[in-house]
């Protein structure tokens, strides 16, 4: 009766069962992703001629991962906001998809992405020390943050101030156990056993947490921490050893992509060569001044012996050539150092000091070394 019914179609997963026609695409979808699966399974990266880079689709994070990408000169073009995945124009072979930051983490573990942007709380609560994830850049500048234990400043928690304390009360037992309430499901338990905390449970929680002990749903909170400022709003107090980790965002990958697909390892480099050549300039100045001398060493010498100015490995001194009286002469030599914003004005008094003038001040836009220490790490840890 059912296999004469023309709205029906026979499960391919389950063969004496029939499901309406229209769900047959959801089905393919399926039979794909099994697939993928399975080559995952069995140490393969699933067969496709693009490389697969997540961002965050939502969010301050999302944003931040936009304008740091812009500034590497590696704009993302997206041209319709309601579709997951763009482009960069740069990086013909690469395609952006935005996704949640844990689904960033979960596809590079299920092999559908090949590179992701995350914070490391994420990459660490969701990918739970597996070995394929491998972190390319451990410090990208913004969403800083910790995953830390707090607890209320009053009651039997007033004089607590310490992991250590909190371990030492004698009102945990198997049968009252501390009642912990978080998004960290892995991180948690593990940092708890770890620290000797053995009369713990936890109860699962997305936002608000901070009013969970003042209505008694939990004794303390374990979750993201910025400036603090939400904690003691709420009488919480964060506690000597209670921070999990610090996070920041983090540019992470797939290990066996970076293996078996010689593309994914090329566009990782040029990936992580823009990021270091920018990240390293953020906050330099070049300053360039002119200085009376009688050789390009003298000058050198007065230079150096001002602290502020030896710049990344030294001053380039070159000689300023000007034409008198028909003669072509070098009288002054130009001096053109790096220096961070922090010592700017100082390093433009000391070159006054010595007789510099002229001064002119560029911020710097990106610095290349001869070669990026994290791609040599990175080849290390790939055994390459």
């Amino acid at each position: 009766m059912l296999a004469s019914n023309p709205n029906l179609t026979k499960c391919p997963f389950f063969p004496t069962r029939y499901v309406p026609i229209s769900r047959s695409f959801h089905i393919t979808c399926s039979v794909s992703q099994l697939q993928s699966a399975a080559e995952v399974v069995n140490g393969k990266v699933p067969e496709r001629n693009e490389i697969r880079l997540g961002l965050p689709s939502k969010g301050r994070m999302a944003a931040d991962t936009l304008d740091l990408l812009k500034d590497c000169q590696l704009s993302v073009k997206h041209v319709n906001p309601r579709q997951y995945v763009a482009q960069i124009p740069q990086l013909s072979d690469l395609e952006v998809w935005f996704q949640r930051p844990k689904d960033i983490v979960r596809k590079l573990l299920s092999g559908d992405l090949d590179l992701g942007i995350a914070g490391f709380d994420t990459v660490s609560e969701y990918g739970q020390g597996n070995e394929d994830l491998i972190i390319v850049h451990d410090a990208l500048d913004y969403g800083d943050c910790r995953l830390s234990l707090a607890i209320p400043k009053y009651g039997i928690f007033e004089n607590i101030n310490s992991l250590k304390d909190l371990a030492q009360m004698p009102q945990w037992t198997e049968e009252k156990p501390l009642r912990v309430a978080t998004g960290f499901t892995y991180l948690g338990p593990k940092f708890m056993k770890e620290n000797g905390l053995n009369h713990v449970s936890f109860s699962t929680a997305d936002g608000a947490l901070e009013a969970a002990p003042a209505m008694g749903i939990a004794d303390a909170i374990l979750d993201l921490v910025s400036s603090g400022i939400t904690l003691k709003e709420n009488n919480l107090k964060e506690i000597e050893g209670g921070v999990v980790l610090r996070s920041q965002a983090v540019l992470v990958a797939s290990k066996r992509s970076l293996i078996q697909r010689k593309s994914a390892l090329d566009t990782t480099h040029e990936i992580l060569e823009r990021l270091e050549a920018h990240l390293r300039a953020e906050g330099q100045f070049t300053v360039t001044a002119n200085m009376r001398g009688s050789s390009a060493e003298e000058v050198a010498e007065r230079v150096l012996s001002q602290p502020s100015l030896s710049g990344l490995q030294g001053p380039t001194i070159s000689p300023v050539f000007c034409k008198r009286d028909g003669q072509i002469s070098s009288d002054y030599y130009a001096i053109v150092i790096c220096v961070p914003k922090k010592a700017l004005y100082k390093s433009v008094q000391q070159l006054r000091a010595i007789g510099g003038s002229g001064v002119l001040v560029s911020p710097l836009t990106y610095i290349f070394d001869e070669e990026t220490p994290r791609w040599r790490e990175l080849l290390s840890a790939l055994g390459l």
